[in-house]
């Protein structure tokens, strides 16, 4: 056998190999979450939003790990999106993938990030939203497409964080 060819079948056995295993991790990390619960759904009327902006949404870890994204629901899909503040919550219109709606009862917080899995950027580049799904602490990712919306973003979040009403407190969080 020539050794191009040969250098050729070892490089797709390679390739094969490794396309298999990451196969089967992103299925492992599938059956490992698979007690989170159904995402919110989005209302019929949402209304007009206190704040909005274009950008990519970047992922959804869970809470404080920034490494660990989450795979159900399409939530650790990168894709482009919309981020819409409403006085009922959040939704973030991706391109792609299901609309994540977050009630603004279930939000935590949000800060400024340089990066969350595989996305890093400029210091505070991120908005990181902080937010509780069931028994879950999540943190989602968006990356504004103008830098300025990312301020103007932050502070719609953070009053409607302020004035939503606690999650309930039977809920453990």
């Amino acid at each position: 056998m020539d050794t191009k060819l040969l250098s050729a079948v070892i490089t797709a056995a390679i390739i094969a190999v490794a396309l298999v295993l990451m196969w089967l991790g992103w299925r492992n990390r599938l059956k490992r979450q698979s007690d989170v619960a159904p995402l919110p759904a989005v209302p019929a009327e949402t209304g007009s939003p206190a704040a909005h902006a274009e950008g990519q949404y970047v992922t959804t870890t869970t809470g404080g790990d920034w490494l660990d994204r989450v795979a159900v629901h399409s939530l650790g899909i990168r894709t482009n999106a919309t981020l819409a503040v409403y006085p009922h919550g959040v939704l973030f219109d991706r391109s792609g993938a299901p609309a994540l709606y977050i009630p603004a009862s279930s939000l935590a917080g949000v800060r400024q990030e340089s990066g969350m899995a595989g996305k890093f950027v400029e210091k505070d580049g991120l908005l990181v939203l902080t937010w509780n799904h069931g028994a879950h602490e999540l943190d989602t990712g968006f990356r504004t497409r103008r830098a300025a919306d990312k301020d103007t973003l932050q502070a719609a979040l953070q009053e409607l964080i302020s004035s939503a009403p606690a999650a309930d407190a039977s809920s453990g969080k």
